[in-house]
């Protein structure tokens, strides 16, 4: 599933997602399947909100992609459960790896020397693995 918008100025989740999305998205990730009652309930007790807003987001949610839908019950009584499409970490290595080929393909050098100068400032471990995937494409070649 392709994210269509990616905010910069924005952290974590919220460069993907829009604050409720995003909010939406943390809750479903951590029970796995829930009811927009559920959700309702849970965000209410921060930050009150009405029911249909949450209902039309996770709605939407689901019409892009990110939500599986299913229901049990009949009529008035029907209750729909909603769960990821895919876990939080698989979510974030496909947005990261769509965005940072987007950044090479359209910027190349300068992403390229923009993330060797993020590396003065990266965890250590992180570095040899850099280096150790360099090592095996130096190989390759």
């Amino acid at each position: 599933m392709k994210i269509k918008k990616f905010n910069v100025s924005e952290e974590g989740l919220n460069r993907f997602f829009g604050p409720l999305e995003a909010r939406i998205m943390e809750i479903i990730w951590s029970s796995k399947e829930i009811s927009i009652k559920d959700v309702h309930s849970v965000i209410n007790q921060d930050t009150p909100i009405s029911f249909n807003a949450i209902m039309t987001v996770m709605n939407r949610l689901h019409e892009k992609g990110h939500l599986k839908k299913d229901g049990s019950g009949k009529g008035r009584g029907r209750i729909a459960y909603f769960g990821p499409m895919q876990s939080k970490e698989q979510f974030l290595v496909e947005q990261t790896k769509a965005v940072t080929d987007g950044l090479i393909h359209e910027f190349g050098d300068l992403v390229v020397t923009h993330m060797i100068d993020a590396l003065e400032d990266a965890d250590p471990d992180l570095i040899r693995r850099l280096e150790q995937k360099l090592n095996e494409m130096k190989k390759r070649e």
